[in-house]
This record gives C-alpha cells, sequence and structure tokens, in this order.
C-alpha cells in the first residue's frame, strides 16, 4: 500500500513536532529531554509487540505512529543541540543496512553461503567499532529483559561456536546445596533460581524458541483466564 505525496506527509510530521517544540508551542513537549522519553520509547515498543501478537493490523499502524513519534520527538531535540537530525538518522541506517548487506548491495556480485552470513554480519558490524576490541556486553542493550538477554547470550555463543562451554560455565556456578534447593528440599535462592532460568533459557535455544515470547504468551493466557471468570 502506497500513499501519494508520502515525502510531504513526513515532512509535514517533523513541521508538527517542531511546532510542540516551538517557544509558543506545548509546554509539556517543551520540557522533554532525551532521558525522559526513556520510558515512553519502551512503553510504545511493549504496545506494538502486544498489537503484532494481537495480529490486528489497524492496532499495529497505530502502535508504529505511536513509536515513530518517538524516533521524530528524539531526533527534534538532538536537532535543536546541533547534533544531528531525522533525516540523519534516515541516512545513517540505510548506509548501515547497505554496508551489512555485501551479499546484496556488492555489485561485484560475490556471493556468500547462507551458513556464513551470521558470520560475515559480526565481522563487520566489529569493524565499524571505533576501537578493535569487542566484547560479548557489546551485543546485549543493558536494559533488555532478562530472559531475552540470557538468550542472546547463549545465541551469541553458540554463533562464535562456544556453546558447549555454556554447561560447564553455568555448573561452575552452582554451591553444592542448589540441587536440593532446586528440589525444593531447602527455600530456593535467588543465585538457585537464576541458574535453573538460564539453563531453561539455554534449552530454549537449542530447541528453537524464544523464551521471553513463551513466557509473555502464557502469562497473557492466563491473565485472559482470570479476568474472564
Amino acid at each position: 500500500m502506497t500513499h501519494k505525496n508520502t515525502p510531504q506527509k513526513l515532512e509535514s510530521l517533523l513541521q508538527i513536532m517542531r511546532a510542540l517544540r516551538a517557544p509558543n508551542g506545548c509546554p509539556w513537549d517543551i520540557e522533554q529531554t532525551s532521558d525522559s522519553l526513556t520510558p515512553y520509547i519502551l512503553e510504545e515498543a511493549c504496545e506494538l509487540i502486544d498489537a503484532i501478537e494481537g495480529e490486528d493490523p489497524e492496532i499495529v499502524l497505530d502502535e508504529l505512529g505511536d513509536l515513530l513519534l518517538q524516533v521524530v520527538f528524539l531526533t527534534q531535540i538532538y536537532e535543536e543541540q546541533g547534533l544531528f537530525n531525522f533525516y540523519d538518522v534516515a541516512a545513517g541506517i540505510g548506509d548501515k543496512l547497505i554496508r551489512r548487506h555485501p551479499h546484496v548491495f556488492d555489485r561485484e556480485g560475490t556471493s556468500t553461503p547462507e551458513d556464513e552470513l551470521d558470520q560475515q554480519w559480526d565481522k563487520i558490524k566489529n569493524s565499524e567499532k571505533t576501537n578493535n576490541k569487542s566484547c560479548l556486553a557489546d551485543h546485549l542493550p543493558s536494559k533488555l529483559p532478562a530472559l531475552q538477554k540470557a538468550q542472546k547470550l547463549v545465541s551469541r555463543m553458540k554463533r562464535n561456536k562456544r556453546a558447549e562451554e555454556l554447561p560447564k560455565m553455568l555448573k561452575s556456578l552452582v554451591k553444592p546445596d542448589y540441587a536440593e534447593k532446586a528440589q525444593g528440599d531447602l527455600p530456593l535462592s535467588e543465585e538457585a533460581l537464576g541458574q535453573t532460568l538460564f539453563e531453561l533459557v539455554r534449552l530454549a535455544q537449542n530447541a528453537g524458541l524464544d523464551a521471553e515470547s513463551a513466557l509473555r504468551k502464557t502469562t497473557k493466557k492466563i491473565l485472559n483466564k482470570i479476568d474472564n471468570n
């Protein structure tokens, strides 16, 4: 689906945000900062996920607009500081996509086997860093939900051909009373629970399942049962 005057509609959205942030604009919008917007970004992203899982295109459309608003809002704030604008962001991600997909955009026609694409992606991504050092934590945003972060860690280890190290690492963290606590003979500690959850995440990754999504969907089903009783 396409619309006429799409560039004008985008420019109109940017103009609306400039007006909201102007001295005679909306007081609430004017006082916002990049830090104050972070909770809204997370909230809108979560609402978009709910809409996608609800399989209602109209709601997805609406939530995508709300998330786009956060992008426009943030870029306006940074533009006012003379740092970058919306078009810089669009140009940057366009350049990045081309750079990270040489198997698609390489003019010499060089092809890459499908099973090597992940390694190629990581190699290109690491080469983009200002320093040449790359640690696993660089690929795991600190604000990710715990289950999702753990599964991305497992996925990264697997892509780096180090997945077989995880059981040994996990075992090295286990204290002597862990097995008893895990079986419920003693009060379950936070550490024992964390190790059990990580092992479940590892099993989920090996089975090709998304632990975060599975728990979210099960929780949603339980909530629906509670609300309908």
